[in-house]
This record gives C-alpha cells, structure tokens and sequence, in this order.
C-alpha cells in the first residue's frame, strides 16, 4: 500500500521532491503547502530552467485550491502556521519537510501537532534528531523515530568520502572545501541579503564567494567516532548545477600512495549503489542531474608522508546538490 505523504515548502527541493513523488508508486502525496501562489508553483513544477520539463503532455495548474497534475488532484493549502495544516483529517502518514522553516525538534513539533506521524527534514536539524545518510547510517533508522533529518546536501555529499577514507586510513583531523552551485539565498544583483549575509548580498553570477559551512561538523552526526575531527568551508559559485568537495586530511596507515588509496575507494563505493568512483577528467556539467549521493573522483587524490605512520591526504567527490540529495531523500523516506 503507497504511504500517504505530504510536502510542506514547494522551493527548489520541495518541487524537485514532488516530481520523485508523483513517479513513485510506493507514495500518495495526499497534499502539499506552501505560501506561494500555486499558480506560480505549478509553472515552477512543469518548468525548471537547470532541470527540464515536468509532466510531458500533462496539464499541470493551481485550482481551488488544488495543485492540479494531469489526472491528480492534489489538495494545495497556503498556511504560513504548520499547526494549522489538516494533516490529521488527511491521513498524512509522513510529512516531508522541505520549507527550511521546521528545521528543530522544538521546530518540527509542529507537524505532529497537526497530526502528522513523522516528519523528515530536508536539513541538518540539530544533535537532539537522529541525521541519517543512506547507505552510510540508515541501518541505525529508528522505525519509531518521530522526527528524523536527511541532512543537509553538502553533509550527504562528504559524509560517504569521509567514510570510505576513515575506513581505509583511519582519520586524525581533517578540512574540507565545498565548491557549491549558487542558489536562491543569493543574489541576483548587488542588494541586501535576507538573513544579513554581507557576501551572499553581492552578485552571485559573478562572484567567487567564501561563505560558512557546516557539514563538515554535521558528519559527526552521522558517524559518531569522527565527530569533532572534521570542520570545513564552503565557496559558492556561478554555476547552477554540480558541486565539488576537497576533503584534507590527516592519516594514520603502515603504507599508503595515490594507488592503493584509489583501490580502496573504488572499492568501496562499488559495493554500494547510492555512490559512484570515476578517473574520467570531469566537470561540474558532467555530473549535473545524478542520483547518486557522491561520486569520488580519483583523479584528484594525493598522498604525502608526514611523518611514522601518518600522511596527508587529499580526495574529492563530485555531487548535484539538488538531484543527488532528493535521490537520498526520497530513498530515506521510502524506509519510514
């Protein structure tokens, strides 16, 4: 029987999310919110500018209150307040959380308020919510988990490198680097940004822009005897699509060089479908609409010796920050 879902927040995730929804026949979206006009989010649905069309020969329109998809009639509400959403009256057995509002325990009650079963949120969300990265820790999923976090795209892109090096050389410290796409919290022309960001305020098609990252530190999260080992950054970049991680780290290994290090993350992420291992000479548009949650590329690693038994490192992997975390997303619901 298909579990009865509802999306809250229709940005760029949440759109992205309901079009996986909608060709899944192990989900019901039985109603979806945001405060926008559902006119302008059913264009949004049909027409994505970096991801194509929606719906080939579909209708595809906002009516009375329904967000309308061919033959599917989804109820459509515009409530700013998530303790006022029918989930209860619906049925919704999972709420999916995309609205970057609820991204709390405190936060999140919200939904179950409302009569919502569970909820998955499409952020980090905090030490006091289980973070769960497929095919890393699902394992660990908790069934009766009310309240469960996907993490955030960046988090599900290094946690699987860091892994797959932890597992073949222990990890002392370690910095990484997120070279990511642009998205909407920048801006298009110089202007005040929202949340008072001075660097996300300039131009963003123009720009290199150093920005703050937490992923790094949300690893932990996810594999706890790394937490507090990693830290990073992250620099946003005029592309619309594809994102890049360097990993830097401090190691412990008897022998180790650029070929046995590469051995073992191709390895590792060939026993595991959700990531991939490439030596092609890529670019960001290469990897741009992938499902799979990070692919390493081996063409970038480096080895130095640093001393008895340590070296330092440097790996890379390539991810969509879009398409590969609502492929884990979805994956991620379909085991609550």
């Amino acid at each position: 029987m298909a579990r009865k879902v509802a999306v809250n927040g229709l940005g760029r995730i949440g759109r992205l999310v309901l079009r996986e929804l909608l060709e899944d026949d192990r989900f019901e979206v039985v109603a979806v919110n945001d405060i926008a006009s559902m006119d302008t989010l059913a264009y949004l649905l049909k027409h994505s500018s970096e991801r194509g069309p929606f719906g080939e020969g579909e209708d595809i329109y906002g009516e009375g209150g329904a967000l309308c998809v061919g033959d599917s009639r989804i109820p459509a509400f515009q409530e700013a307040d998530a303790r006022r959403l029918p989930w209860r009256e619906l049925g919704a057995e999972l709420v999916l959380e995309c609205s970057g509002a609820y991204t709390s325990s405190e936060k999140a009650q919200a939904h179950l308020d409302a009569g919502a079963k569970r909820v998955l949120i499409s952020a980090a969300a905090g030490t006091d919510i289980p973070t769960i990265v497929c095919g890393i820790n699902d394992s660990e999923l908790d069934p009766g988990a009310a309240m469960v976090s996907g993490a955030s795209c960046s988090t599900v892109g290094l946690s699987p490198l860091a892994a797959a090096l932890d597992e073949c050389a222990p990890i002392l410290h370690g910095i990484s680097t997120t070279i990511h796409a642009l998205t909407p919290s920048q801006m298009v022309l110089d202007d005040a940004q929202r949340n008072g960001n001075l660097r996300r305020s300039r131009t963003a098609s123009t720009n290199i822009i150093p920005t703050s990252a937490a992923a790094a530190k949300a690893v932990g999260l996810v594999i706890p005897h790394l937490n507090g080992k990693l830290s990073g950054s992250a620099i946003r970049v005029p592309v619309t699509k594809g994102s890049y991680i360097t990993l830097y780290a401090c190691v412990t290994a008897d022998e180790l060089d650029v070929a046995s290090l590469n051995a073992a993350l191709k390895g590792w992420a060939d026993g595991r479908p959700e990531f991939g291992y490439t030596e092609e000479e890529l670019v960001s548009e290469d990897i741009a609409n992938t499902r799979l949650e990070s692919i390493f590329d081996g063409t970038q690693t480096k080895v130095s010796p640093a001393g008895e038994g340590t070296y330092m490192v440097e790996v890379a992997t390539w991810f969509d920050n879009e398409t590969s975390y609502v492929a884990h997303f979805v994956r991620l619901a379909s085991l609550m």
